[in-house]
């Protein structure tokens, strides 16, 4: 093993000890976050017949520009009355479609998440692909490519290969991705689902490979994103915690994203059904007084105070009418702090706005 992947596996075996540990915090409370409503007006109906397939993620642009990613994996039947939707959509603030794209020979099908940089290149994760893209924001040009479609990181090179967690630009399901506005450095959760990399990644901007920290008490290193004070957020699905991390990959703090069957089951044993933490995201203010986190067990929205990591409010349900949760998968905040949600198995992107 690598000194360097020594010194980030000790490290992992110190965040694996502080998960015993409660929330670390500063002191003081900034108020109670904001009831959130569907707007049931956003989006506007898509053009040409478009038939969505499941959504992967969704991500909001400098513009309030929304982006979706439709993995084409539509119902039996649907294209009888309607056309394949792009690969993926930019929906403009009023919900209008302005744009679409995506080269099936360039994209891996089954996309995950997307981040635009402070340049407003937009970068693409398909999980597992191999591979993480970034593009110009129209997607004309792919601009960068680390790793290669199709070739995991694995002892043989496929998805049921012994996962490797290689020192290289190389990935098996890159789920996540975070730019660091200060210097282009390239945060990548490698590790959507269980049996696969456990890690953190990070690329400078020319997609050469710098570092890496081990996860291994994740089963699933799902989603991160990075705060304007430079902490890296990553997602302990099933764990049940979102973990905080500086930039070299040392745990400075974590919190639980705690869930209850609303049904106790027969058998008294709760069953995850995607996990507590699957996506997050925080406040546009300059504090990012809040932190949303998605947990898909409740089918619901958590808010939590981001100084204290109390939990302040959570909002929707399981069902498939509007403002309700069918697999909700991708979540992003923009300006002015309205919520839009991706759902995977509904197969759909809604707006949540604040409640006035």
């Amino acid at each position: 093993m690598h000194q360097r992947s020594a010194i980030y596996m000790r490290g992992a075996c110190a965040a694996l000890l502080a998960l015993l540990c409660t929330a670390c915090a500063a002191p003081g409370s900034t108020g109670a976050a904001p009831d959130y409503v569907i707007d049931q007006a956003w989006p506007k109906p898509l053009p040409e017949r478009w038939v969505l397939g499941g959504l992967g993620g969704v991500c909001v642009d400098s513009r309030d520009h929304v982006f979706i990613l439709n993995r084409q994996d539509v119902a039996d039947g649907d294209l009888n009355g309607g056309r394949m939707a792009p690969s993926i959509i930019e929906f403009d603030a009023a919900g209008n479609v302005v744009n679409s794209w995506g080269d099936a020979k360039l994209l891996d099908p089954r996309l995950h998440s997307c981040h635009e940089d402070a340049e407003h290149n937009l970068w693409v994760a398909a999980a597992p692909s191999g591979m993480v893209q970034k593009y110009t924001r129209d997607g004309a040009r792919l601009l960068l490519q680390a790793g290669a479609k199709g070739q995991l990181d694995t002892a043989d090179g496929t998805i049921k290969g012994k996962p490797l967690n290689s020192d290289a630009a190389r990935f098996t399901s890159p789920s996540s991705i975070s730019v660091d506005p200060a210097n282009g450095d390239v945060y990548v959760a490698d590790g959507e689902s269980p049996g696969q990399n456990k890690r953190v990644v990070v690329l400078d901007k020319t997609g050469r490979f710098l570092r890496q920290w081990q996860l291994p008490h994740m089963e699933s290193v799902h989603c991160l994103t990075m705060s304007r004070a430079g902490e890296v957020y990553v997602c302990n699905r099933t764990g049940s915690r979102i973990e905080i991390y500086d930039k070299e990959g040392r745990l400075l703090r974590n919190f639980a994203v705690p869930w209850t069957p609303v049904t106790p089951p027969a058998d008294g044993k709760p069953k995850e059904t995607g996990g507590s933490a699957v996506a997050v995201d925080f406040s546009p203010d300059a504090q990012q007084r809040w932190v949303y986190v998605m947990n898909q067990n409740n089918a619901q929205v958590e808010i939590f105070e981001r100084a204290t990591a109390k939990h302040l409010a959570s909002f929707g349900r399981p069902g498939t009418f509007a403002g309700e949760f069918n697999q909700a998968h991708g979540m992003a905040v923009d300006s002015k702090g309205n919520v839009y949600i991706a759902e995977n198995r509904g197969r759909r992107v809604m707006r949540f706005v604040m409640a006035r």
